[in-house]
């Protein structure tokens, strides 16, 4: 049965009324098609699993067309994805070309793994050479392919996760769009690049452990972050001398409780101030040297200075002072 168009014309002008609520109106009154959606408050609109999104005093559905920018075909296990899977790799910016061109494989094989003739191999070769010039259009490219494989080769030597190098990367692409190389060496920023990643990962390395796998001096490397780090803005919080302790502890062959120890003595040292103007990687190997000898694991400041690349003046002072802070008396 229909209302009178009078009644809905009129019930119509009450929804869109500013001055009467919606709520007001019985529901069994209203016709869904006379309502105006952009009227709708939207505490009243609730998203359903479907992705249907529904007012739940009319019951009507506002959207219900959603879009699925999932692939068309189903698959129930990994197996069945990568089988079914017709993408390749995600884009990256370790890759000057963001890895969107082709790359012929340096195999000489066909789709069956058969080896091909000799006259097909010589083509390959040329085809392979003739990619590998057109990838870069200019000097710009070729320079921005040398700095992102100089992050890849330095990463793979510091034994750092594939997240530092990306972030390296967009690090060094943003100095190239500020215009920050002209004067400076690639080698250099992409080495600061690298430096300022791991520390933005939370996966510090000294700067004498990046400058010995660099082609640039601890100096340079060292002017070079700085610059760009003010330049770009980067936010960089001290480093935490306790990131420093397993990997210290495990080269020296350290136990757990001396972990502990270490870190018992930099968080208590370091409530009272004395880490403040000294350097992490210092303090670290001078707390894990203290806890040690307190756990009757004792290394010497040789071993423990060679691991973390600071002279043993540096342990020494650092471990006087803490062990003062602690009440420890040696």
């Amino acid at each position: 049965m229909t209302r009178p168009t009078r009644q809905r014309d009129h019930d119509r002008q009450r929804v869109r009324d500013e001055d009467v609520d919606e709520s007001e109106i019985d529901p069994e009154e209203v016709d869904p098609e006379d309502l105006d959606p952009e009227d709708f408050d939207s505490e009243d609109l609730t998203r359903t699993a479907d992705g249907e999104l529904i007012h739940e005093e009319t019951g009507l559905i506002v959207e219900e067309e959603q879009i699925d920018p999932g692939p068309e075909w189903r698959a129930f296990n990994h197996s069945e994805r990568q089988e079914k899977s017709r993408v390749g790799a995600p884009t990256t910016k370790t890759m000057h070309d963001k890895g969107l061109t082709t790359t012929i494989d340096w195999k000489d094989k066909d789709a069956y793994g058969r080896s091909i003739s000799s006259k097909k191999r010589s083509q390959m070769h040329r085809l392979r050479k003739w990619q590998e010039r057109i990838r870069t259009k200019d000097a710009g490219e070729r320079n921005l392919q040398f700095a992102l494989s100089e992050i890849d080769r330095m990463a793979s030597a510091l034994g750092v996760p594939r997240s530092v190098r990306e972030v390296a990367s967009v690090i060094y692409r943003r100095a190239l769009n500020e215009d920050l190389i002209r004067g400076r060496s690639i080698e250099g920023v992409s080495t600061a690049a690298l430096y300022a990643a791991c520390r933005k990962e939370g996966i510090p390395r000294s700067l004498e452990e990046i400058s010995d796998v660099s082609r640039v001096d601890r100096k340079e490397i060292g002017r070079t972050y700085r610059y760009i780090s003010q330049e770009l803005g980067l936010e960089m919080r001290p480093v935490d001398p306790k990131k420093y302790v397993p990997r210290f502890s495990s080269e020296l062959e350290l136990s757990e409780e001396v972990q502990s120890k270490a870190n018992e003595i930099i968080e208590t040292t370091a409530e009272q101030g004395l880490l403040s103007g000294k350097s992490p990687t210092g303090y670290a190997a001078a707390a894990i040297y203290a806890a040690s000898l307190l756990c009757n694991e004792k290394k010497t400041q040789r071993e423990v200075a060679d691991v973390a690349q600071v002279t043993e003046v540096t342990i020494r002072n650092r471990y006087q002072e803490q062990i003062e802070a602690m009440g420890i008396h040696s």
